[in-house]
């Protein structure tokens, strides 16, 4: 139990209490005893947080590193109130004070007064004695579904006939959250398996590559780890929001959007997606969000270096899950960045069929990950509840600040943009067509080719209680040419920057694409395609096909030109023709870029139908895996030896690799400075701990090279 000494309202000392007369209780009646008429002084008070008591069980938060009450909003509260001499509910009267002040700014926080009844009612503020025991008493607390979530510092209020006493119980503070277990709260979730993936679940996966080459990386979102919850609560007092509106997840999601990069509100993340990472942390080495967060709220709001979308996302993740939001990380294969809300992404190409590089300023990225929350959206009409697209990684403004959402995936998926937050900009990444424009002599563009399903594929997210991929692209658009997925592009194509063209039945009876075998390349090998082209036609066609690789960043920039070639193509009628396609190691691998990978483009035009040719197709080249191995089983509290084994897949020195570990119930990330691997080497590494937490939990190895020699 915690004990503290009462003070009383005026501010007399707290050894030498005085009693302040209060009107409504200044009287006595004849049959008030002699303990009664005395002043009734709270000797201590017990929140009941032990992490396997009551109340932390029932709330959900047992796994919270904090030995602090931690309970979700909506849910009554059990604590013990000790005091100088029995409660008499006849003549003494109690209340709580809950008070929600802001910690590292002076804005405005936010008083509530928890009346004592006899009998609890929802949507109130209220408590009840439930037991008492000599000077004892045992109380209910009644919390609102609406209530702001944040810290609350605690006082108890006590009447008696003699005066009024306060007893502040600092420094024994309650933190309240999101509750997803409440039907009242508007993050409710009608599903018990869900909520313990969404919200419990403090390891996940985040899925990256591309369409056709998918990977997954293990994340630790360590939302109950040591000073993650503080670190989350200072995180929005940065926000710079009225704590009035910490009761909407809708401003809180929208808030943390913003505040998890640096661009311009002193948030976590620092983004860079150039080569060089000098002074941080390259965003490939993150295996997790705890030493991210700790970082940034222990040097009170320095940016952490570095990130890229993979990391926004899953800080992101591990802040709303933390403050109680479901939350679960997403991934668009083949995303478009709409940088004109023209609602299509626009591919520039001159007389010769070369693409124009200055004038394509929305790009594709080979993936990109934000988040979605699940909540109801009072703010929309009916029917946008549901899971919310929020996007933590600086893209564009909206309203003035580097934030996306949370839009509606259910606006997205009928072309509804104008519903808010940011719905036109999410839809053009699933569901824009790619138009592919021909510059002609006098300096106009004409549209040449409508590529209409190349984008937002495989949208991806960690299954419900399995490590499996889960392909949710059909809540965010109808099949691919079907009647509702085109009345759903050509709604949102009418709220576009410019209406959108669509060429007219011509004979289109050739067709082009790019195909690869198998899980693709891998890093040190040579890359392998094919170009696969099928006459249509009862006619022979011919034509001339150009085709450049260009090293791309995983954002769809790109940086250099790799290789360069025409193919002539001729054709026979009903004919399908594979030519095949090889790109050297030795041609890319002074190229590659962090994360990166490789855009084939594949132009031409029909010689005799005047069609043209256009497709792009975009690999990866496969990274090695680190193979974990325990040498024995876990037991809680005795040493695991494990062996971490590498190869480099290279002929090449790779430099300065650093390998960082986390999980195990570890409490920050162990980092081991091997040096230098040897070309084609293997590394094993022996490594001991000792598992803290019981039950399934994961070990996460991976590895940084500064340099390649």
């Amino acid at each position: 139990m915690s004990s503290s000494n009462p003070s009383t309202t005026g501010g007399p000392s707290a050894s030498n209490p005085t009693a302040v007369p209060l009107t409504p209780y200044a009287s006595t009646t004849a049959g008030t005893s002699a303990a009664s008429d005395k002043l009734l002084m709270v000797r201590s008070v017990d929140l009941l947080k032990s992490k396997d008591g009551q109340n932390r069980l029932e709330h959900h938060t047992d796994a919270y590193f904090s030995d602090k009450l931690i309970v979700r909003r909506g849910q009554t509260f059990q604590m013990w109130v000790e005091f100088s001499r029995p409660f008499n509910p006849k003549s003494d009267k109690l209340q709580l004070q809950l008070k929600l002040d802001p910690i590292f700014s002076s804005n405005p926080g936010i008083r509530i007064s928890v009346p004592l009844v006899d009998v609890l009612e929802d949507g109130r503020w209220e408590m009840k004695i439930v037991e008492q025991k000599d000077k004892r008493v045992r109380l209910v607390v009644n919390t609102l579904p609406t209530a702001s979530i944040g810290r609350y510092r605690v006082t108890v209020e006590s009447f008696s006939p003699r005066g009024r006493l306060l007893f502040p119980c600092t420094p024994n503070d309650i933190y309240m959250l999101f509750n997803p277990w409440c039907e009242d709260d508007p993050v409710f979730l009608d599903n018990e398996e869900e909520r313990k993936e969404y919200v419990l679940n403090s390891m996940g996966r985040i899925y990256y590559g591309t369409e056709q080459q998918i990977g997954a990386r293990t994340w630790n979102f360590a939302q109950f780890e040591q000073d993650v919850l503080e670190a989350c609560l200072f995180l929005l007092e940065r926000g710079q929001v009225a704590m009035t509106e910490w009761r909407d997840p809708v401003i809180v999601s929208r808030m943390v959007s913003a505040l998890v990069n640096t661009n311009d509100d002193r948030g976590v993340l620092m983004g860079n997606w150039s080569d060089s990472f000098e002074g941080g942390t390259s965003p490939t080495a993150w295996s997790g969000s705890g030493d991210i967060l700790r970082q940034y709220y222990k040097s009170s709001g320095k940016p952490v270096k570095f990130g890229q979308c993979w990391v926004f996302a899953g800080v992101t993740a591990s802040v709303l899950r933390c403050l109680g939001i479901p939350t679960r990380c997403v991934t668009n294969f083949s995303s478009a960045h709409d940088t004109d809300l023209s609602l299509s992404t626009d591919i520039y190409l001159d007389e010769k069929l070369e693409l124009i590089k200055d004038e394509t300023s929305d790009s594709v990225w080979n993936f990109h990950v934000w988040n979605e929350s699940w909540m109801t959206r009072p703010d929309l009409p009916a029917g946008n509840g549901g899971w919310q697209v929020v996007d933590a990684t600086p893209q564009e403004l909206s309203q003035g600040s580097y934030r996306c959402g949370p839009t509606p995936v259910s606006a997205v998926r009928n072309g509804q943009v104008d519903l808010k937050f940011d719905t036109p900009f999410v839809f053009a990444e699933v569901n824009s067509d790619r138009i592919y424009w021909q510059k002609k002599p006098d300096g106009s563009f004409s549209q040449v080719h409508v590529e209409k399903n190349s984008i937002g594929q495989h949208i991806s997210t960690k299954a419900v209680g399995s490590d499996t991929r889960m392909d949710i692209t059909h809540l965010y658009k109808y099949p691919e040419g079907s009647e509702e997925e085109r009345i759903a592009v050509e709604t949102a194509s009418r709220f576009g920057s410019k209406p959108t063209l669509y060429l007219l039945p011509t004979d289109n009876d050739v067709s082009i694409e790019i195909v690869m075998d198998g899980a693709g390349p891998r890093i040190g090998e040579d890359a392998k395609l094919s170009i696969v082209l099928k006459n249509t036609s009862s006619k022979q066609r011919t034509a001339s096909l150009l085709y450049e690789v260009m090293v791309m960043y995983y954002t769809g920039v790109l940086k250099d030109t790799v290789k360069k070639d025409r193919i002539p193509v001729d054709l026979k009628p009903q004919e399908t023709k594979t030519i095949p396609w090889t790109l050297q190691y030795k041609e890319y691998m002074n190229h590659l870029v962090d994360q990166g990978a490789l855009m084939l483009t594949v132009t031409g035009r029909v010689s005799q139908t005047k069609q043209i040719l256009a497709t792009q197709f975009t690999f990866r080249l496969r990274t090695p895996n680190l193979i974990i191995k325990p040498l024995e089983d876990a037991v809680v509290g005795k040493e695991l030896t494990v062996q971490i084994t590498f190869q480099n897949p290279l002929s090449q020195v790779l430099k300065n690799v650093l390998f960082l570990i986390e999980g195990l119930g570890m409490q920050s990330i162990r980092k081991i400075e091997h040096g230098d691997v040897e070309k084609l080497a293997t590394v094993t590494l022996m490594e001991k701990f000792v598992p803290t937490v019981s039950g399934s939990q994961k070990l996460l190895a991976s590895g940084q090279v500064h340099q390649k020699h």
